[in-house]
C-alpha cells in the first residue's frame, strides 16, 4: 500500500535539490488526513532545514483533484462518538485542527519558494494548503471554493483572513454561497498567480531541473530565498497564459459587492436569494448554495470575517480554532456530512434552521474557549519567533 503522502527529490543541473511532494489518495479527491497533515509537516520543515533543498513542489496524484478538503469521515465519527457536547472532550478534532492550521500557518512563512500546483478540485482544507505558498498555479480544470456552509462549518483553514482581504466583499459573497470560482476568476480573486496548462507541468519541471538555484549565500545581502523566488517567478512567467474569457465573478463584480454590502446579514440574504432568478445559471447556483445551506454557518461565516479584517493571520487561526471545535461539538457539521457523505440524502436538518434564530447571542458559543482556564490555547505559539 503507497504512502498518503509521496516525497521525492531531484537534483538540478547545477546540482541543487527541488523537493516534490504529491498528495497521494486520488480516490478520495486527496482529501487531508491527519497522517497526511503529519507526514507534510515532518517533510516541509526538513526540507527548509536542508541547504541543498532550494525550492518546493506541492501537487496532488489523480487528474481530478489537488485536494477537494479534508478527512470528513474521520471527523463524523469522532463527533458521533463524542455525546458529552463538551468541545474539549473530542480528541480526534483537538488534534486535527492543530495540526491542520499549524501546517497552513506554516506554509504561509515558508523560508523557500514552494510552488503549488492547483489541478482541478481545490476546495476547503486544499485552499488551505494552497494559499500560503509563495507561487500558485490554476490549470484549465481548476475549480476554487470554500463550500463549508454547505456541510454546516465554515471557510476555516485561515479562510476568515483570506476572504475578508479579497476585494470589495466578494469573499463574503463566497463564504455564504460556496460558489465556485473558475481559473479567470481564481486568478482575478487573487486566489492564484499563474494560469499554466496541465499538459505544461512536466515542461515546468524540466525547466526548474535546468535553472540555476542558488543554494548558498555568498553575498549576504542576497539570499537564497529573494534569488530562487525571483528564479521560479521568471520560469513560471514563460508558461503561463491570460484565460480567454473573464469569469463570472469578474463580470458581477459590482452586482456581488452591492449585494452583499452593509453590516445586516439579514438584508445580505434576500439580495442573495434575488440571484436565484438571474439569468445567469453561475449567480442562480450560487444563490441556491446559500438557500440550501446552514443558517448559523451563514451567521458564523460573516462574524469571523468582521472580527478577521483587522487581525493578524495567526490570531485569525486561533480564532478559527475555537470554533471549529464547538463547531464539531454543537454545531451543524455533524449533520451537514450526514446528509453529504453517510446517508447522502442531501437533506440536512439545520438547528437553528433559520437565520432569525442564528442570531449574533447564539453564535457567541463559538467564541468561547473551551479549554480548563490553566490551559494555554493549543495555537498560542504561532507567529512567536522560536
Amino acid at each position: 500500500m503507497e504512502a498518503p503522502v509521496l516525497f521525492e527529490t531531484r537534483q538540478s543541473q547545477n546540482g541543487a535539490l527541488l523537493g516534490i511532494a504529491t498528495l497521494n489518495a486520488p480516490h478520495l479527491l486527496n482529501g487531508l488526513s491527519l497522517q497526511m497533515v503529519d507526514l507534510l509537516a515532518t517533510q516541509l520543515t526538513a526540507w527548509a532545514e536542508d541547504p541543498q533543498i532550494a525550492v518546493v513542489i506541492l501537487r496532488g496524484a489523480g487528474e481530478k483533484a489537488f485536494c477537494a478538503g479534508g478527512d470528513l469521515h474521520g471527523l463524523y465519527a469522532s463527533m458521533t462518538a463524542n455525546t458529552s457536547g463538551d468541545p474539549w472532550a473530542n480528541d480526534v478534532a483537538k488534534t486535527f485542527f492543530e495540526h491542520e492550521y499549524r501546517l497552513d500557518y506554516y506554509i504561509h512563512h515558508y523560508p523557500k519558494p514552494l510552488l503549488c500546483w492547483g489541478h482541478g478540485i481545490v476546495m476547503g482544507g486544499g485552499v488551505g494548503l494552497m494559499m500560503g505558498a509563495s507561487h500558485r498555479v490554476v490549470t484549465e480544470a481548476s475549480r476554487v471554493a470554500m463550500p463549508e456552509i454547505g456541510i454546516g462549518l465554515f471557510p476555516d483553514v485561515g479562510g476568515s483572513w483570506l476572504l475578508s482581504r479579497l476585494p470589495g466583499r466578494l469573499g463574503l459573497f463566497l463564504a455564504l454561497t460556496g460558489a465556485q470560482l473558475n481559473t479567470s476568476d481564481a486568478l482575478y480573486a487573487g486566489l492564484a498567480d499563474y494560469f499554466v496548462a496541465q499538459e505544461r507541468y512536466e515542461d515546468v519541471l524540466d525547466g526548474m531541473l535546468h535553472s540555476p538555484w542558488e543554494v548558498a549565500a555568498e553575498d549576504p545581502s542576497h539570499p537564497p530565498r529573494a534569488m530562487n523566488d525571483g528564479i521560479l517567478t521568471r520560469l513560471l512567467q514563460q508558461f503561463s497564459q491570460v484565460p480567454e474569457e473573464e469569469g463570472p465573478l469578474a463580470r458581477h463584480t459590482f452586482l456581488l459587492n452591492n449585494a452583499c454590502s452593509g453590516n445586516d446579514l439579514t438584508e445580505i440574504a434576500e439580495e442573495i436569494g434575488h440571484l436565484a432568478d438571474n439569468a445567469d445559471p453561475w449567480l442562480a447556483k450560487a444563490a441556491q448554495g446559500f438557500r440550501n445551506g446552514a443558517p448559523g454557518s451563514a451567521r458564523l461565516s460573516f462574524l469571523l470575517q468582521q472580527r478577521a479584517r483587522m487581525m493578524s493571520l495567526a490570531d485569525v487561526f486561533r480564532m478559527e480554532y475555537v470554533a471549529a471545535l464547538a463547531a464539531a461539538a454543537h454545531g451543524d457539521f455533524q449533520e451537514g456530512i450526514r446528509a453529504l457523505l453517510i446517508d447522502k440524502d442531501r437533506t440536512p436538518r439545520w438547528n437553528p434552521d433559520t437565520l432569525d434564530a442564528a442570531d449574533n447571542a447564539w453564535a457567541e458559543q463559538f467564541f468561547i474557549a473551551p479549554w480548563p482556564q490553566q490551559h494555554d490555547h493549543p495555537l498560542h505559539d504561532l507567529g512567536v519567533p522560536q
